[in-house]
């Protein structure tokens, strides 16, 4: 059960490879919690318009959009009072540029580096990728005390993680030497600034009427004034992970590269000190019926169904049996060294989870609610 592992929390950052779920058990966590009469916002980085479609949304936008409680009438889940459920995906341009804004000191500098041309072609990569822009979009909802659970919905893949570090490495670039060196060039680089680069940008300003070289100034003059600001932010977004109202959850299945994964995020988030709420395997085989032997099965559908058909039973029988075994030595590894002894198991579904009643199913696992 989910409860106890998210009692308290506020913010609930989902982790873990691709292909596993992540986006569906996001959406189940903060639909569970909205029907607990809390206010909730999932917030996605994934471009699919599953989340959207399940959750009756024409599409999502860069700001919390709220669910209609009647969406979920009729599918055996009610949003008690005070519940509501909002969700958002990511835009890491568009958050970036509202960062900036935050963080100018006033709206010249706003607006000199939200217009510049350099800034716009490297906003995203100045960004840090979507995983800054993540976690700045999580400090600004987290700070506005709009919500009461916060639920992360994070990139796949081992860069999952990029984010612990992000705020460092945001910061080490703007820092940097060769940021500095354009700030304020001075000795060898003042010269190449002064002459050879100037003539370049010369010649191209005339080919192509675009001041290249009175862009780069603008934007990296601009952009020095907001040091202090995007130190400040850092800090802000490196004391939320670690703050104990925020918790991880890795999400898995039962296959071995995502259990390696798994293992990884949970060595990497406790080198960075941050709270492991849990592991949740989902997509699992269930074993249940599947104790008894392929060739007793096989001998005892051979009277009802005949000798041919009796042994393709058996042989998918077989199978299932093989798959079960198999994904419960990987559950074995996860638990003994994920760091979560009593992993979350979700039993694997029919299909797909693209509309309302699979977001329920997956939510009555999460929360061992009684469906019926």
């Amino acid at each position: 059960m989910i409860e106890p592992r998210i009692a308290g929390r506020q913010v609930l950052v989902c982790v873990g490879a691709g292909g596993v779920g992540k986006t569906t058990v996001s959406a189940a966590l903060a639909l569970g919690l909205a029907a607990r009469g809390q206010r909730v916002a999932v917030v996605t980085i994934d471009p699919a318009r599953r989340l959207a479609d399940a959750l009756g949304l024409d599409e999502l936008g860069n700001e919390p959009r709220l669910v209609d409680p009647q969406r979920f009438a009729g599918h055996g889940i009610e949003l008690a009072d005070g519940g509501e459920l909002w969700a958002m995906m990511l835009d890491p341009k568009h958050t970036f540029d509202d960062l900036i804004e935050q963080l100018s000191p006033d709206e010249r500098s706003r607006d000199e580096i939200l217009a510049n041309r350099i800034y716009q072609q490297l906003s995203s990569a100045v960004a840090g990728s979507q995983e800054f822009t993540a976690i700045a979009k999580l400090y600004e909802l987290h700070a506005s005390g709009r919500f009461d659970v916060l639920v992360l919905d994070t990139p796949p893949s081992r860069n999952a993680l990029d984010f612990l570090d992000a705020p460092d490495r945001l910061l080490g670039f703007l820092e940097g030497k060769a940021l500095r060196a354009l700030l304020a060039p001075t000795g060898l680089a003042a010269r190449v600034m002064g002459r050879g680069t100037g003539m370049l940008f010369g010649v191209l300003q005339k080919v192509t009427g675009v001041d290249l070289l009175t862009d780069m100034s603008v934007f990296f003059r601009a952009l020095g004034g907001l040091l202090d600001g995007f130190r400040q932010r850092a800090a802000a977004v490196k004391a939320l992970l670690a703050d104990p109202a925020t918790t991880f959850l890795i999400v898995s299945s039962p296959r071995r590269e995502p259990v390696e994964e798994a293992i990884f995020f949970a060595g990497r988030l406790a080198d960075a000190g941050m709270t492991l709420g849990g592991v949740i395997v989902n997509r699992v085989t269930p074993a249940a019926g599947l104790e008894d032997e392929p060739a007793d099965v096989e001998a005892a559908l051979r009277a009802p169904l005949g000798d041919a058909l009796a042994h393709k039973v058996a042989t998918a029988y077989a199978d299932a049996r093989a798959l079960a075994r198999r994904e419960a030595g990987l559950i074995e590894r996860l638990r003994a060294q994920a760091g979560d002894p009593d992993p979350l198991l979700l039993a694997q579904l029919g299909g797909d989870v693209h509309d309302v009643d699979g977001l329920v199913r997956v939510c009555d696992g999460l929360f061992e609610r009684d469906a019926g």
